[in-house]
């Protein structure tokens, strides 16, 4: 079997992996910065649809995170190429503060509905406005199809249901743009000169980032912060390639001693990912 190519880009989920709403999860800022010492690509990968990529980048920069706004793909950039291709007219059942993504796509005489995250317009007459196109044949359109995510006060509705619900009352399947899709990890690699076996990504969803991540033919390595759960690791098949207590912890298994960002560092040059463990353990053994 040839062996696969040394790694080259490293995705990296944002809340629940770096940070849960304003609070930055204990050493990310400093283990990104450790991270930016390897000779890779790092792209920022989220299915946030609770702002736009304006406001998420100036809540990281508030955060102390050193990240550039061309190193940011999100589920939102996702759906809004989507409906670009397909020139419809959407009704964005999305947070108001995500709207500014969406600027310069008409909305009316909706012909298509688009789902995120949007509590306050969750409620009857909203969703039954979007029940109404539905069967008149627009398409739905899920950013993505979360079950739940991490507030600071516990675990809360993601749109997952939400998509749900209508796919149930309208007998008809939504077209998801976000995580897990496997087109989402691909578009989100476009411009880095890599291919998914070259990528790893590091995330707190085991299905969503890891999962999808992993039927795209990269590794994922999952973290025990934000929206995680116990037992996490034994929901998804394959199970992640490895699973680590945090993005910036010091130690994440006894057998290989190290961090997320650590592992990177020691396979990003000579190291072949057929050899990845016996690699990792050569490395920060010797």
């Amino acid at each position: 079997m040839a062996a696969r190519r040394a790694l080259k880009a490293v995705l990296v989920d944002l809340s629940g992996t770096l940070h849960v709403e304003d609070s930055a999860v204990p050493g990310a800022q400093e283990a990104l910065k450790r991270l930016r010492s390897a000779p890779v690509t790092i792209r920022f990968v989220t299915n946030t649809t609770k702002e736009c990529k304006r406001d998420l980048l100036e809540r990281l920069t508030k955060l102390g995170f050193d990240i550039a706004e061309n190193e940011i793909f999100t589920s939102l950039t996702a759906a809004r190429n989507l409906l670009e291709q397909k020139q419809v007219r959407p009704l964005l059942l999305v947070d108001d503060k995500a709207l500014p993504d969406f600027t310069g796509i008409a909305t009316e005489d909706p012909n298509a509905v688009v789902v995120g995250l949007a509590p306050e317009h969750f409620h009857y007459e909203m969703m039954n406005k979007a029940f109404r196109l539905i069967l008149d044949g627009a398409p739905l359109i899920a950013i993505h199809k979360a079950r739940y995510f991490k507030k600071k006060n516990g675990l809360a509705l993601g749109p997952g249901p939400f998509v749900t619900g209508l796919e149930y009352a309208t007998d008809t399947k939504a077209t998801v743009v976000g995580k897990p899709e496997k087109t989402f990890f691909l578009e989100a690699l476009r411009g880095t000169s890599c291919a998914p076996e070259e990528a790893v990504m590091i995330g707190d969803d085991c299905r969503d980032d890891v999962g999808g991540a992993q039927n795209a033919g990269m590794h994922g390595i999952l973290v025990r912060t934000g929206k995680y759960r116990p037992g996490d690791e034994d929901k998804i098949n394959p199970a992640p390639y490895l699973t680590c207590e945090s993005f910036p912890a010091q130690r994440e298994d006894a057998s290989l001693g190290c961090s997320p960002f650590q592992i990177i560092q020691g396979c990003c040059k000579q190291l072949s990912w057929q050899s990845f463990s016996t690699g990792i353990r050569n490395s920060f053994h010797n």
